[in-house]
């Protein structure tokens, strides 16, 4: 295998997108089932009134159940709104429908709240393609989390949503990856 990261990285996130795009609709409805019923302990275990998350494509966890569970207790959830500039705005989604993004990521429609929102949450969940023993997160390359985490003074939290298999020995890492402080799989949930 190469030696550069980013090389490194980028056959490492192939794999893993090619891995998802070919999981059975059985398989994917058992990890949503596994997903939501963790994320519901991590909100009792962390007492989180406030979350961030984001919507989920087609190929990843999905993040729909727990949110309507969230938003149906009195949660406020926090939705990312990619910018032009790198950074990520925020909405509750009070409009409750969803458009895809500059990014082809689904995202929430509302109004939009300003990079500094995310400061005022008990809790953030963000994907990944993979974390690994040390908290370590392979993103999907764009590095709109990496520069959010890395810009907050007091940082809550920060757990990555993963499939069993993709919590893994070791991720490569460069300079500006954030790690996580836990990582949620469908059977557990892991603080570093």
């Amino acid at each position: 295998m190469p030696d550069d990261p980013g090389v490194k990285k980028r056959i490492l996130r192939a794999e893993l997108r090619e891995r998802r795009q070919n999981m059975s609709q059985r398989e994917r409805t058992h990890a949503t089932e596994g997903f939501t019923a963790r994320l519901q302990e991590l909100i009792g275990s962390t007492g989180a009134e406030t979350v961030s998350c984001y919507l989920s494509m087609p190929s990843e966890p999905d993040t729909r159940p727990f949110v309507n569970w969230a938003e149906a207790r009195g949660i406020r959830v926090l939705f990312p709104i990619t910018r032009e500039d790198g950074l990520l705005d925020w909405t509750v989604g009070e409009d409750e429908t969803e458009r895809l993004g500059p990014t082809g990521v689904p995202e929430a429609d509302g109004e939009l709240l300003g990079p500094m929102a995310i400061n005022d949450v008990d809790l953030i969940i963000v994907p990944a393609a993979a974390i690994d023993a040390t908290g370590m997160r392979l993103g999907w390359g764009r590095g709109y989390f990496d520069k959010t985490l890395g810009s907050m003074g007091k940082c809550p939290p920060v757990y990555a949503v993963v499939f069993d298999s993709e919590f893994v020995e070791q991720v490569p890492r460069e300079v500006h990856d954030q790690p996580v402080n836990g990582v949620v799989t469908p059977t557990r949930i892991i603080a570093f």
